[in-house]
């Protein structure tokens, strides 16, 4: 049994070098057993409507999590592995099926009160917030990303990684008036963007961002999420490609990865439920940068939940 703020690491610092850790995020060995928090991976990409690869990001953000076990949050002063946290591997999930995916990644995130996903396309965000609701009801949403997945199709198909949010909105899944778009900036149709404000969404542009600094975005959020349960959404698009170039939707002028963590650090005290990283191909990476920002947010967000 763990204490309170006393790191649950699966070895010793001392005697595993980092470049020979190995298994899931952190370092932790695969289980079947569930924890406070639960971590998953779902390697699924057959929604992008652009570059593919998605479906290896699972496997990056693991290995490039290794970079953050040794020790403490430099800020926060704790470890995000002071609670109970599980890495389960990677759902089932139904080979060139999308609808038949959403199905099987529903069934699996449902048996979790904290699931922590790793994906896999912004698609999945869907059948996530369909399990969740179940639990909460509509919650509210911290969505990053460079676009506002709020199209009513994909290329003619329902369901895509650019449409998520509009289904969710729909569904009920979350409460538009508690949800807020950070860092957007790609070409939207009138329709599209009309659409979503009309919903009571607030739509945060990455030129926002950089005008305002993160500490007032991160207030916007507060501000705006209050208490009831909230999720987070992170598309690694987000970031700037010149940081994060391993996705397949990149869009320039978006943030940096300081920026990102200093908006993360300032939404201590919202009462997440749940998050999701998505959009990371490594093979559109190098040196692994993408891997290791997507990893580290995942970090960012567990240290939010730190005792």
């Amino acid at each position: 049994m763990v204490a309170p703020g006393e790191a649950c690491y699966p070895f010793r610092m001392s005697e595993t070098p980092t470049f020979a850790i190995e298994g899931g995020f952190f370092g932790l060995k695969m289980t079947e057993e569930p924890a406070d928090i639960v971590i998953a991976g779902v390697p699924l990409d057959i929604a992008t409507s652009n570059r593919p690869g998605a479906r290896f990001g699972p496997r990056a953000i693991r290995h490039a999590s290794r970079m953050l076990i040794d020790g403490n949050h430099p800020v926060a002063r704790r470890s995000p592995l002071a609670r109970p946290i599980a890495d389960l591997g990677n759902f089932a999930v139904a080979l060139g099926d999308i609808e038949a995916s959403f199905r099987l990644i529903e069934e699996q995130a449902g048996r979790f009160a904290h699931l922590v996903t790793l994906g896999g396309d912004h698609a999945i965000s869907l059948p996530l917030l369909r399990a969740l609701r179940r639990r909460h009801g509509p919650v509210g949403l911290v969505h990053f990303d460079a676009h506002v997945d709020t199209w009513p199709d994909s290329f003619g198909q329902p369901h895509g990684h650019g449409s998520c949010f509009y289904h969710a909105i729909r569904e009920r899944l979350v409460d538009p008036h508690r949800m807020i778009q950070i860092a957007i900036r790609s070409p939207v149709q009138n329709e599209v963007m009309g659409w979503t404000l009309a919903q009571g969404v607030t739509v945060v542009s990455a030129q926002e961002v950089h005008e305002q600094g993160p500490a007032a975005i991160a207030e916007r959020a507060r501000a705006l999420l209050g208490a009831s349960p909230c999720y987070l959404s992170f598309d690694i698009d987000a970031i700037d490609p010149a940081f994060a170039p391993g996705t397949g939707t990149p869009e320039i002028g978006g943030l940096a990865t300081w920026q990102a963590q200093a908006i993360l650090r300032g939404l201590q005290g919202l009462s997440f439920v749940g998050m999701d990283m998505v959009e990371v191909a490594p093979a559109y990476d190098q040196a692994e940068i993408t891997a290791l920002a997507a990893a580290t947010f995942v970090w960012e967000y567990l240290t939010l939940l730190a005792p």
